[in-house]
């Protein structure tokens, strides 16, 4: 029999936000369980310290300098300084369809594929289930879900068009349409690729977790926050050395 595959990828996360990792401040009870219960990688390296390339090296096996995407793709398009900055490698602004992607290679062989969550490779023409997905929940050219946030209504295509009360939370959301699509799901196996908009920018949660965060905070005294008096002033300084 063959098993069905879920792949979850949190974007931005630090490696040691996982008490699995060490951390002793948040608490992540349910990755700490498929940790303690499979295996950990601890000498392990991302492709690229970017989103879409390591998205890229993800689905296709390769490099992301051998995919052609090496940078973040910026939907809007992204200017620099005329002087004193790097200026980028011209990269591709998506992931080509010519590329056999994981997704492509499971779905011949018989496998129903499934995408929810960010995406970030490419707009139209570029879209997941132009990549071997049946299904796309969620995934869009921008990386993050819009003006509004993490909570709904969420402004980014096919985000906006969900039919959920205001101020749902965008993880919540996603892990519901997962629950439906693994209740509803047929006689073949299943590859789900779970790519969550967060951890990444904006920085949002729910109230109640806020709430409880901050409480942790200031019992441990880490809400005392204390400043060096030689380098608080260290940028007026340097400004005025350069003038």
């Amino acid at each position: 029999m063959r098993p069905n595959i879920v792949f979850i990828l949190i974007d931005d996360m630090g490696w040691k936000d996982l008490v699995c990792y060490g951390s002793s401040f948040y608490e992540t009870p349910n990755i700490d369980r498929l940790a303690r219960e499979g295996m950990r990688f601890t000498d392990a390296y991302a492709a690229c310290p970017v989103c879409s390339p390591t998205r890229a090296s993800i689905l296709t096996g390769k490099y992301p300098a051998t995919v052609g995407i090496t940078d973040w793709i910026d939907v809007h398009g992204r200017t620099h300084p005329a002087r004193g900055q790097l200026v980028d490698v011209p990269y591709l602004k998506q992931l080509p369809t010519q590329e056999h992607s994981l997704a492509r290679a499971l779905n011949e062989g018989g496998y129903q594929t499934w995408h929810v969550g960010k995406w970030h490779l490419g707009g139209d023409g570029h879209l997941p289930e132009d990549h071997g997905f049946e299904i796309n929940i969620g995934g869009a050219h921008q990386g993050s879900p819009g003006q509004g946030g993490y909570f709904s209504p969420w402004t980014i295509p096919p985000l906006a068009d969900a039919d959920v009360p205001e101020g749902t939370y965008l993880t919540d959301y996603l892990t519901a349409q997962v629950l439906e699509l693994i209740h509803h799901k047929d006689e073949r196996p299943f590859f789900l690729n779970l790519w969550y908009y967060t951890v990444h920018t904006p920085i949002q949660a729910k109230p109640e977790k806020i709430a409880k965060y901050e409480a942790k905070v200031r019992a441990l005294g880490l809400d005392q926050v204390e400043t060096f008096a030689e380098g608080e002033n260290f940028p007026c300084e340097h400004k005025k050395a350069q003038r």
